[in-house]
């Protein structure tokens, strides 16, 4: 299974922490082909932009997206970046799985939650002392089907 991880990196990496759970519990599923979103050295600055540039860092996580058999997201914390990658994946067609916790205060976009259909697209709310378990859940559901 070849998974994408979407995690905000420039819209605020407060939840880096959260990410590298999440991470570390997909690679017991499959190939995490964005394992770097949960660095803790990656800042708010993102990537070194300045080797590669942004045109490049789109180019390969679309490519990315495009491999991937699923899409998990980490969505408390609002990011352009990881909606326009949920975007790209509904048109791609992907099944995509999104995590979003309460506890943090925010409320979540209507265009995630709203997108939400049962199939294709899921939103779950979630506990960190959950997250692990949430995941096993979502990657046995995937391969009834």
């Amino acid at each position: 299974m070849i998974i994408y991880f979407c995690g905000s990196i420039r819209g605020g990496r407060d939840d880096v922490d959260v990410y590298r759970r999440i991470v570390i519990k997909l690679k017991q599923h499959g190939t995490v082909l964005t394992e770097h979103v949960s660095s803790t050295e990656l800042t708010e600055r993102g990537e070194d932009a300045s080797a590669a540039g942004d045109r490049f860092i789109h180019d390969r996580d679309v490519d990315w997206l495009r491999q991937s058999d699923v899409i998990v997201a980490e969505v408390t914390q609002p990011s352009l970046g990881v909606g326009y990658e949920l975007g790209r994946g509904v048109d791609m067609k992907k099944k995509i799985f999104c995590l979003f916790r309460p506890s943090s205060g925010r409320s979540l976009s209507a265009m995630i939650r709203g997108a939400a259909d049962g199939e294709q697209f899921m939103v779950k709310d979630y506990s960190e002392d959950e997250v692990e378990n949430i995941l096993d859940e979502f990657f046995r559901t995937l391969k009834r089907t």
